[in-house]
This record gives structure tokens, sequence and C-alpha cells, in this order.
């Protein structure tokens, strides 16, 4: 009986191993209505990000307020942004080389990325070393229904007329709800938003009247003409960054240094 207990234990320690090995972002592809590697609607969040039951949905508006994000982003705080088309761009203009990062604000691995290997963006983005192009999709509205990905993306882009869009990025996904949670409401987006710092009418105004709707789709439109298909994606100076690296801060640092960026 023993030996038939730890075997069963062992299937299921592989098992685990392999679908960590395998699940590596968030799929485009995905349908709403099945298994999550087959297009559907169980992602695998769950495991990557165990959910509290204890804690309140962020879309209730009488739930506690905003977390504010890692000190890290304040290093940030000078750093230019920029919008063209359908992409955000933070660093300096002329810096050396460029990072894109394409992803949707629902995805637990986005956070998972920002909240660990991102972290090695913020010094050499800090010193002018590189430049970061974000591309926010919006897909998994249509996968898991509601506009939780649209209304985020309406407020990061609001973000940047603010001059703090490092800040409300961080915090944003400092903040994600449960990915088939619809949680980013706007009323909870002004509390991330005052959470990063900004106190702006303009701002609230925008992110309540949903004002940049119009470049929403314009970013998932950039986001599908580059050919990408799941998030996060990232790439340094053209080449994609192995998936694997993404999450840890150290792997990711070395990826980056072996592409130059220092």
């Amino acid at each position: 009986m023993a030996v038939r207990k730890a075997g069963r234990v062992a299937a299921s320690v592989a098992a685990v191993a392999l679908l960590g090995a395998v699940v590596t972002g968030c799929d485009s592809d995905d349908d709403g209505d099945g298994d999550w590697m087959g297009g559907g609607k169980k992602s695998p969040s769950a495991s990557a990000e165990p959910s509290d039951p204890a804690r309140k949905s962020p879309s209730q508006d009488t739930g506690p307020a905003a977390k504010v994000p890692p000190a890290s982003v304040n290093d940030l705080a000078k750093v230019p942004t920029a919008v063209k088309g359908g992409v955000i761009t933070v660093g300096e203009p002329s810096a050396k080389h460029t990072v894109k990062v394409y992803e949707d604000p629902r995805c637990p691995f986005c956070k998972k990325f920002e909240e660990n290997g991102a972290q090695a963006l913020v010094a050499p983005l800090a010193a002018g070393d590189v430049k970061v192009e974000y591309t926010i999709a919006s897909f998994l509205d249509s996968n898991f229904g509601g506009d939780g990905s649209k209304n985020a993306a309406n407020a990061l882009r609001a973000a940047v007329d603010t001059g703090k869009f490092p800040q409300f990025h961080s915090a944003l996904f400092t903040n994600q709800p449960e990915e088939s949670d619809d949680g980013f409401t706007p009323a909870f987006l002004l509390k991330v938003g005052a959470a990063a710092g900004i106190k702006d009418a303009a701002f609230d105004k925008a992110v309540t009247g949903n004002a940049h709707k119009a470049w929403v789709a314009t970013a998932m439109k950039a986001f599908t003409a580059d050919g990408v298909t799941g998030t996060p994606t990232v790439e340094i100076d053209g080449k994609k960054a192995p998936a694997d690296s993404l999450y840890d801060e150290a792997d990711f640092g070395k990826v980056l240094k072996k592409a130059g960026v220092s």
C-alpha cells in the first residue's frame, strides 16, 4: 500500500512539473469554453497565483483601497513616456537598446513577469540604456467576458498624460484581480490611480468616460499585426526572450546582459 501511494505522489509531482514547463503565458487563441491549453476558460492562473478566498473582489467598490506599487518604480519617475500609434514607449528615445513587451492587463503571467523578471529593467531604464515599448492587448475580455482588459488599457493610455505611466502600470499589476473576475472596473481603476499617486481630474474623466476607446482598438490591432499570440511576449532588440526567463529577475537579467543591456 505504501509503495502504491508513493507511486501516486511521484506521478502527481511529475504532472505538476510538466504543466509548469508547458504553461508560460496567456493564449489569445483561448475561446473561453474548455481547457486553457486547448482554448478554454479554465486558465492555469489558479496554480500560478493561488486565490485567497477571504479576499474581496476588487470589482466591489466598497472593498479596500488599492495597494501601492513596489518602491522600485519610483526610480522611473523622471523617465520620459510617449505614445505612437498603439504603442506606449517608456525610456529615452536615443536609448541604445529596445525591449518590446506585449501584455494583457488580465493575464496573470503578465503580473508574474512584472513583479519578477521585469524588475531587471528598472536600472537600465533609469540609466537611459534601454527603452521599453508596451503593446497592450485586450483579448482576454473575449475569452472570459467583460471589459476589464479594455478598461485597464484605456486607463493605461490615460496615465501617460499624467506623467505617471510607470507608476500606474506597476500598480495595475500589483492590484490585478483573478483572470476570470472582470474586476478592472472604472471605479477600481480610479483607486489604482490614487495608489499610483495620480491626482488628476482629466485622468478621472478619461477613465470613467472611456476616452481612449479608439486607442485601445489601435493597440489591439498592433498586437495582432505583430503576429503575437500570447502574453507576456518580450523581445530584446528584435529577438524573442525565452519564456522561461521571464519569471525570475536574475534569469531575465542574464538575458538582458547577454543582449548588451546593462
